[in-house]
């Protein structure tokens, strides 16, 4: 690494040169569109070529403008039907500060309404859309065909009649047109520009929520990876006091970290959504009027007598003038002072590259690297203050820009402490060489004792691992053989009556119907064979599930079409009762399930309801979300018109082999398909239970835990 960075001038100016032509080249390939940019003309855009559920577009272009107006969507309609077409257009993205109105032009104060017709493909009608909104200057209302479906601050027609707020919004809707139109009312009297100075993007739902998420993502890697490395420094300086460029360097870190959180996706606004407005702007401020001057000392501390005292003392002066001006001015005053400020920062940074370019000439160690990532992160800083004044297309790179910054001074101060660490084991190391073999000796010694005990450990693990799963599959084959011998005794004795009657002649013109018994008995064995070994299965925790997230209401009209014929045919009537839970949009319960096993599970309490209730009967499946110690949960109830369970039996019937038959009804059963029913539920958490007045029918209910309420929109 040293001989890397140990070059000549000559070498020094060539990559510098390099950089900067890869930096050009990467904006120059970030900022060309990759498609055609469509773009609206007098408020009419055209997006019928488009598709916006795979291609989102920005909605820039001409907008309609009301100046000094709040119009609503009937207000503009009216106006439209009586005046005609409107004859002022403002381009968006940008400020209405300098746009010229009646031989005037604007300042960046006052409140508009502003207008846009868009006209949507036909394979967009109908589909779920979303507006990606970024923060505004710095309140506004926003309707979608005449609904209103996002309101930042609260917007007035002067300071005191406003409330401004900074936050980035992600709209959804669904146009029942192939047209929609957008009516937007902004105000602002904080800041020295207003209006919609970013993009406004229009595409299909899930498209924008994964670039949402994605750019949220990115954010908050970002801030956690600034505020992560200042603190770490700062913990350095703390126990090493000596050396104070881990001080300044967790300062301008963790500062930067704080600032980014009031970019991009402004995350500090989505976690505090009423914290100050004005607080806000002048935390913002103060850290970038104070970034200049932290990362002079820094490299002060870093590479000694490279900045003169009278620049030490400028920067010290020009940096407390802007911070007292941030702090007893408002908004309205010290926003006008970003390009001043941005102009001093960027002075500093390029004073500090003179030093680098100089240092890295004379060939001080770590002068290049350090120069070459400044200069990444001044190319990143000075195009966010031509983003945020509307002369670039690629906003908001320098916390990139930063934290790439940031990396490389950890490798930079971490080669010092390295250093300094190496030269203290030099000594340690001349005073300790009489006792280096006996130091070599334990630690070859602890070594084989680890190596010999963790091989150990590993095959004890591996022996419990393989007694367990033995004792779990001797415990199933018991219990299995327990159940055969118990439920498999009554069948076979009928069987084996049934074969000595036909043996010995007992009654010969019988014998068919003897043989008939025999067939069912063994039709019905096998089915309790295989219903014993299953749930012997379920109470081992043999069975395996495969869990998802399943939406109720879909899953139970899926299994009512299933086995609606089944029920009709056996002459009952089948009912399914959703309520007003599908109709409540906003509230669709989702369980965690394994959807087959649940089916089984409501199949079994399906049958068992068709076997109790008479030809005529009625058996009904309803669900409902109930809210339960400030929790969600879905229940699904089964209900019959049948006999009815005596109340004391209610909580015998999960029980295996439990078995209601009352006089003159004749019904037969293995007495296990509730048991199944109850460990499948309880195997997802869930809770079954039936209720009964023992004269006229039974209704069971099973209850699942919510893990998510999604709504339709």
């Amino acid at each position: 690494m040293r001989e890397i960075l140990r070059v000549g001038s000559r070498k020094v100016w060539l990559y510098i040169i390099a950089a900067v032509i890869g930096l050009v080249t990467g904006y120059v390939v970030l900022s060309s569109p990759d498609s055609p940019r469509l773009q609206s003309e007098e408020g009419i855009l055209d997006l019928t070529q488009a598709q916006l559920s795979t291609n989102p577009q920005k909605l820039i272009g001409k907008w309609a403008f009301y100046w000094q107006e709040l119009l609503s969507p009937e207000d503009m309609r009216v106006r439209s039907a009586r005046e005609g077409n409107q004859d002022h257009w403002i381009n968006i993205p940008s400020s209405w500060l300098g746009y010229p109105l009646e031989g005037q032009r604007l300042s960046g104060t006052g409140y508009a309404t502003f207008g846009l017709v868009v006209h949507l493909s036909e394979q967009d009608r109908d589909k779920m859309l979303a507006l990606r909104l970024p923060s505004i200057f710095n309140a506004y209302k926003l309707w979608v065909n005449g609904e209103l479906l996002a309101e930042v601050g609260e917007v007035g027609q002067d300071k005191h009649s406003m409330t401004p707020q900074l936050e980035t919004k992600l709209v959804y809707f669904q146009p029942e047109s192939d047209t929609l139109e957008l009516v937007m009312q902004v105000s602002n009297f904080q800041h020295h520009r207003g209006g919609i100075t970013k993009n406004i993007e229009l595409g299909g739902s899930d498209v924008l929520t994964t670039k949402t998420n994605l750019n949220l993502a990115r954010d908050m890697f970002i801030t956690a990876s600034l505020l992560v490395i200042g603190l770490y420094n700062l913990l350095l300086f703390m126990l090493r006091r000596k050396d104070k460029a881990p001080l300044y360097f967790g300062l301008f870190t963790v500062l930067l970290g704080i600032r980014s959180l009031f970019n991009g996706e402004l995350i500090f606004t989505q976690w505090l959504p009423h914290f100050p407005w004005e607080l806000q702007f002048k935390i913002e401020y103060l850290i970038l009027c104070l970034s200049g001057y932290i990362i002079t000392m820094y490299f002060d501390c870093i590479f000694p007598n490279y900045v003169s005292r009278w620049f030490r003392l400028g920067t010290r002066i020009v940096t407390g003038a802007f911070c007292i001006l941030v702090v007893v001015t408002p908004a309205i005053i010290y926003t006008k002072f970003l390009l001043m400020i941005g102009v001093m920062v960027v002075l500093h940074m390029v004073y500090l590259m003179i030093g680098l370019v100089q240092a890295a000439v004379r060939r001080m160690e770590g002068a290049l690297i350090f120069l070459l990532v400044s200069v990444i992160t001044l190319v990143t800083v000075v195009n966010d203050f031509l983003y945020y004044n509307g002369w670039s297309l690629i906003g908001n790179t320098s916390p990139l820009g930063l934290l790439i910054f940031t990396m490389a001074q950890m490798v930079l101060l971490s080669s010092r402490f390295t250093r300094t660490a190496s030269n203290e084991e030099k000594i340690s190391r001349e005073l300790q060489d009489v006792n280096d073999k006996l130091i070599e000796m334990n630690m070859n010694l602890e070594r084989t004792v680890q190596e010999r005990t963790q091989a150990l450990s590993t095959a004890h693990d591996d022996l419990r691992t393989s007694y367990d799963r033995l004792l779990h599959s001797e415990q199933g084959r018991k219990k299995l053989l327990a159940y055969i011998t118990h439920d498999l005794r009554m069948p076979l004795s009928s069987m084996l009556g049934y074969v000595e009657a036909i043996q010995d002649r007992v009654k010969p013109e019988r014998n068919e119907q003897y043989l008939k018994y025999i067939r069912e008995n063994t039709i019905r064995i096998n089915r309790m064979i295989e219903e014993l070994s299953f749930l012997s299965h379920l109470e081992t925790g043999q069975v395996s599930y495969r869990m998802e997230p399943i939406q109720m209401i879909p899953f139970l009209h899926g299994f009512f079409e299933q086995y609606e014929l089944v029920v009709r045919d056996a002459g009952l009537d089948f009912i399914l009762d959703i309520g007003d839970t599908e109709d409540r949009r906003s509230i669709l319960p989702v369980v965690e399930m394994d959807a087959k096993r649940i089916e089984q599970a409501l199949f079994n309490l399906v049958s068992n309801a068709m076997k109790f209730t008479s030809s005529g009967g009625l058996v009904r499946i309803a669900l409902v979300v109930e809210v339960m110690n400030h929790a969600r949960y879905a229940t699904i109830s089964i209900q019959d018109s049948g006999m009815g369970i005596p109340p004391d039996q209610l909580e015998q019937i999960f029980e295996r082999n439990y078995r209601y038959d009352r006089p003159g009804m004749g019904i037969e059963g293995s007495g296990l398909g509730l048991a199944i029913c109850r460990e499948i539920v309880q195997a997802h958490g869930g809770m079954v239970r039936a209720e009964s007045d023992g004269k006229m029918g039974a209704t069971f209910y099973v209850t699942f835990p919510c893990t998510v309420i999604e709504g339709k929109g």
